[in-house]
């Protein structure tokens, strides 16, 4: 275990120090902010705005952060050779590829954890300016509790995407990991679709087929709530849980595939 902190560590240390990180993150905080300036332009329904428009910027923003980072965690390794004297240590591979996904995840948390300060700020300054945390014509108060539950399942959706990116580029370069990590992102939220697929085609094996990739390729719809939260409707906690729960199995067998793969590749 010391030995994945100091990895993980040492990951977020080298993200924090990566200008690109703060670029991205200094958007995310800019949009936010001008959600602000954009709800003002719709009468009665700035909050809702405001709220989705934040929730859509630390998702999209952090999409970016997970996959950037994410793809170059083993690949620059590689590429610097410094692989070949960390390996010379005594770092078991299945310790670098879990410390790594920890420094990314702690480098995750960290950031949106900025965005959400500045996110409640924005709707803190928005209920002030409106005289009052809730007003008749909201769903629900400017600074909502429930907002959280939103962003908890957009963190879980961005720690699948950074399993998903580590996974890749412990065999492929980095511009294809990219691209494979952004396309199961795209997919996944139409992953659902896959099991109905009979509605659509008669042909048992492609019924078969979308079946298995219906089972096999994350299912990254259910954590967008986003609608929900805004627009005041409830999120039963069951629900999270169950999703959860998808999330940290999902991840354990991505890792476990992505050390398996690492453990059978040769630096030497």
């Amino acid at each position: 275990m010391r030995v994945i902190g100091w990895i993980a560590v040492n990951v977020f240390k080298e993200s924090v120090r990566d200008k690109v990180l703060y670029n991205l993150v200094f958007f995310a905080i800019l949009l936010i902010a001008a959600s602000y300036l954009l709800g003002q332009l719709t009468a009665g329904q700035d909050i809702k705005i405001i709220k989705d428009l934040g929730l859509a910027a630390m998702s999209v923003f952090g999409l970016f952060m997970a996959v950037f980072i994410g793809i170059g965690l083993v690949s620059k390794e590689v590429e610097r050779r410094t692989i070949y004297s960390l390996l010379s240590k005594p770092i078991r591979r299945q310790e670098f590829i879990v410390g790594k996904y920890l420094g990314l995840v702690l480098t995750l948390l960290v950031n949106v954890g900025v965005m959400t300060a500045a996110y409640y700020a924005v709707l803190g300054y928005m209920a002030w300016s409106a005289g009052g945390w809730f007003k008749p014509g909201w769903d629900a108060p400017a600074i909502d509790p429930a907002l959280l539950k939103a962003i908890v399942m957009i963190v879980l959706q961005l720690l699948i995407v950074t399993a998903l990116a580590l996974f890749f580029s412990t065999f492929s370069s980095p511009i294809l990991s990219a691209a494979l990590t952004l396309g199961l992102y795209v997919v996944g939220h139409f992953n659902a679709d896959l099991k109905h697929f009979e509605t659509v085609v008669d042909s048992r094996p492609v019924v078969y087929l979308a079946r298995v990739l219906y089972y096999v390729l994350p299912n990254l719809a259910p954590f967008d709530i986003k609608a929900q939260v805004v627009h005041g409707q409830p999120v039963q906690a069951g629900f999270l849980l169950l999703n959860g729960a998808y999330a940290v199995v999902y991840i354990g067998v991505l890792l476990i595939g992505a050390t398996l793969i690492f453990l059978r590749r040769d630096f030497k």
